[in-house]
Order: C-alpha cells, then structure tokens, then sequence
C-alpha cells in the first residue's frame, strides 16, 4: 500500500507518518505544500524521511495560493462571521488538490491529512479531494487512532525520536502561511483567558506597536492589488509586503470564538496583518467605483460566500458561479488606496480612481448648481405614498 501524507512538520504530521507506516504496513510519501510558512519549513525534507517517509515532495506554491485563492477571495471582500478573514480555510483547497495530483502521479492507494475528527479541515480536505477523486480512500488518523490528544502525540512523539516544538507547557497548534497564522488549543481554550503577548508571529502584540504611524499605497487593477507604494510586485511577494508593513503596527490580531462548520463553537488568535490591509483597502476603492445597487447586492451574498469559503465548498458549482459574478464586479475596481498603520489600526485616509463615480460637484455643499436640491421633494413624496396610504387607512397603528 501507497499513501500520501499531508506533511506540515509539525508535531501531529510527524506522529502520523510513523503511524500510518506501521498500522498500514504502507509505503509512505510525505508532501508538504509551501504555501508561506517561510522558516517552518527549514528541513522539512530530511525530518519527513528521518521519521519513516521514503520521500518527500515540498512543493512552492505561494504565487498560485496568493494569485488564484487569496485575491479572487478578497475581491468578495470575503470574512466570516465578521471577523475571519479566512486565512486557513482558503489555503485548503490548494493544498488538498495539490495531494490529489501527486497521489495520481505517484499511484497511490490514499491519501492521509492530520485533521482531527472535531474541526473544519478534515471536511475542506476531503471535499476537495473528492471533487477531483470521487472514489480515493483517505486516512484520517484522529479518527482512527488511540490517542485522546496533543498531550498523547507528545509522549508519543518522546517515546520513538520524533523531534517536535510542541511542548507541555505551550501545546498550541498553529497554522501558517502567506494570508495568516492561527493559535488554537493549550491555554486559548479557555475564552476567558487573555492570549499572551509571547502568542506572536506576524505582529507585534499591541503592547509592542511602533509609537510612529505609517501611510501605505495600494494600487488595484479590477480588484486585485498589484502596486504597494508605488512598486509592482508579484502576487506572493505583495502579500509578504504587506505582513511586513502590518507587522510593527500590531496590524490584523483578531481574538475570536468561531462556529465551525462541524458544530461545535472554538476559540482562536489570528494574526492577518496583508489581509486586513488589503481588505479595508479594497473596500475603500469600491466606495467610489462600484454603482450602488451592485455594491449591496453583492455584499447581499457575503456571508452566503465565506460560507463557502470557510466549509470547504471551493470546488462546489456554486462558488464557482458567485466568483463569476464577483469578477464581473470588479471590472472598474481600479485604482490607488492610502491607508494609515497605527497601534493594531489600519485607516483609510484616501482613495482615488479614473474610473470613480465620486462627483466633488454633486456631492459638494457649497455648489447648487450640479444637484438642483428642490428634486428632492417630490423623491421623497413618491417613496413616502405607501406609508401615507397606510397611516391614512386602518391599518394605522398609533
């Protein structure tokens, strides 16, 4: 038996190659997609093969993750529950149909993720895989195994060489790459607890933000950011831009308890400091680019979009028919943003577009002449003759 392993390094993956060789008597094959998680993935390689993997494929694939997943997402200015900009979520499509395409090309019999039987990813993984493979067997080893929690993997872990940085004292799991990292577990389970400082990777805890404020310019071309001050960059490398600049400024750090799709409620820490740059950004452009009635009515379908996003639907047709239209939206979305960073904020303070349906005339207070104000009244009447009729009728109720 052949099976492929969504590899990451960390401590549950490194338990499971060793426990999938030798509960399955299977050859194993370790991938680990490089989707940003930068010095994560120091040696990953060696420590895969060292802990039972006959190889390991570790594969860079952050320009496709920020081109194709991150920035079709953001032009659905897509956030879940109000807060989650989905930094997780959207990463798994990639990286499962990434696992398919080796399993495929290296004749595997499964594949194999390390997502527990309680939360989301175990459902993204698998629908993905499914929507390219319908008939692939997969092993879930958290469904499977002995092993009550991370506490166990780390005995485990002890007990066969397995080197890991989980420990007792900090037994977080935590999820990188280009758009976030999330703390989960450990002390976080507590929601009363506050998380600490030391929880902290792509930003500054806020008690360490620069005491000076930042202005940054993001340039957008139907949508999607190309320029950050002035400087075209590639889809990857914009997104590093923008988490370096968000970083001094304690810029993107969400505390939040979220309904997974499974169920249950969780509590997790959230360090999205590009994401949440580009998202006020973007939002910003629209306001001045998008008609109106386009505007609501997309934003109508938000929620029903990180929906999607968050349960591991990318691949399903309806998401593939919102993007449609969501792209079609953004045909005009071009143009310019200046954001201000300052102590964990990110301000709009301008925005500018040749395509802006902003008119200074109209809109102005000093000049009569472009809005001729008397229409206004017989606007208002027109709206108002239903409420009329019915507080006219008996219908009225005070």
């Amino acid at each position: 038996m052949k099976v492929v392993v969504a590899y990451s390094g960390g401590l549950d993956t490194s338990v499971i190659v060793k426990w999938v060789k030798e509960t399955y008597n299977a050859e194993v094959i370790g991938f680990c997609a490089d989707v940003g998680q930068e010095e994560e993935l120091d040696g990953v390689e060696e420590k895969a093969i060292k802990t039972g993997a006959s190889k390991c494929f570790v594969e860079d694939l952050t320009e496709e993750f920020a081109r194709d997943f991150i920035f079709p997402m953001m032009q659905a200015n897509a956030i879940y529950e109000g807060t989650y900009l989905l930094g997780t979520s959207i990463a798994r499509p990639l990286i499962g149909k990434r696992l398919i395409e080796i399993a495929r090309a290296e004749g595997a019999d499964a594949i194999c993720h390390g997502a527990t039987g309680k939360g989301n990813d175990q459902v993204r993984f698998e629908l993905t895989a499914y929507a390219f493979e319908p008939n692939i067997k997969i092993i879930a080893p958290w469904r499977e195994w002995r092993f009550n929690g991370r506490m166990d993997l780390i005995e485990y872990a002890r007990e066969h060489n397995i080197p890991v940085t989980s420990t007792a004292a900090k037994p977080y799991s935590m999820d990188r790459n280009l758009l976030h990292i999330s703390f989960e577990g450990g002390i976080l389970e507590n929601p009363w607890n506050e998380c600490p400082d030391d929880v902290s990777v792509m930003t500054n805890p806020l008690s360490k933000a620069s005491d000076t404020p930042e202005d940054v310019i993001i340039s957008f071309e139907k949508g999607i950011p190309v320029k950050v001050n002035g400087e075209a960059l590639s889809p990857a490398a914009l997104m590093r831009k923008l988490n370096a600049l968000g970083k001094p400024h304690a810029v993107g750090r969400v505390d939040i308890v979220e309904n997974r799709y499974v169920g249950m409620k969780s509590r997790g820490v959230y360090e999205t400091p590009g994401g949440t740059i580009l998202h006020q950004a973007h939002r910003a452009l629209e306001s001045i680019t998008m008609d109106r009635e386009v505007m609501h009515l997309r934003d109508s379908l938000i929620q029903k979009y990180s929906d999607m996003v968050y349960n591991g639907f990318w691949y399903a047709p309806e998401r593939e028919m919102l993007q449609a239209a969501i792209t079609e939206s953004q045909k005009f979305v071009s143009g310019d943003v200046r954001v201000k960073l300052f102590k964990g904020a990110c301000h709009v303070t301008g925005r500018r577009s040749e395509y802006s349906l902003y008119d200074e005339a109209v809109a102005s207070f000093e000049d009569n002449e472009a809005y001729n104000q008397k229409d206004a009244e017989g606007f208002i009447k027109l709206n108002a003759l239903r409420l009329r009729a019915r507080a006219n009728s008996k219908q009225r109720k005070y």
